[in-house]
């Protein structure tokens, strides 16, 4: 169990993908399989800010009574499953386009993401580079937070921010999946098309 960051959903298929990466076996490394699984609300409590060398963390507790879906597949690149019928009114939710890779560029952009409470902010990012070979890895896009709000509070990029969605000229591009341990303000951002292929099956 830990606190992710839901980065899409389909109101009319009920699908959604989150985190962008894979839940691995913390001792081996191995992505696990999935038997069940579910997704809940969460109550962001605290921060540990990131350092270099020291990862930061979210810190929350699941709202207890809220399962909001069901996880079928855990992949490399992210876990996806199927929401409650009711789940849907429950969740905040604005309508945007996909951008593919190739409308992506270097330069400005923001992630959606949930640090405190149940509050969803937009952060300015920039992204650094665009990995347009690595379609189905989580590594597409080297990025850095660089609005000073965010990294006041958290030091950059911190576990429980990853699936939080980049968005570019008003599309969702794709969502944080990586911190660099050297530099909590950069990481690796997945291509939402990637994410989206891997929710198809």
């Amino acid at each position: 169990a830990g606190i992710g960051t839901l980065t899409f959903y389909d109101k009319d298929t009920k699908t959604f993908g989150a985190l962008g990466h894979g839940i691995t076996d913390i001792d081996t490394g191995t992505l696990m399989q999935v038997k069940n699984g579910e997704i809940m609300e969460s109550n962001i409590l605290g921060i540990k800010v990131g350092k270099s060398g020291e990862p930061g963390e979210l810190r929350g507790i699941f709202t207890e009574g809220t399962k909001l879906g069901d996880i079928k597949l855990n992949s490399n690149a992210g876990i996806y499953g199927k929401l409650e019928d009711n789940s849907v009114d429950k969740l905040p939710g604005r309508l945007f386009p996909i951008g593919v890779r190739a409308e992506i560029n270097e330069g400005k952009a923001s992630i959606l993401s949930n640090i405190e409470g149940k509050k969803i902010d937009e952060y300015e990012i920039e992204i650094l580079k665009v990995s347009r070979q690595n379609l189905n890895g989580s590594k597409g896009m080297v990025i850095k937070i660089t609005d000073k709000r965010l990294l006041n509070a958290t030091g950059g990029i911190v576990q429980g921010m990853s699936g939080s969605p980049i968005i570019q000229n008003g599309k969702l591009i794709g969502a944080v999946t990586h911190v660099l341990v050297n530099d909590p303000t950069r990481g690796y951002g997945i291509f939402i098309e990637t994410m989206l292929k891997n929710a198809e099956g």
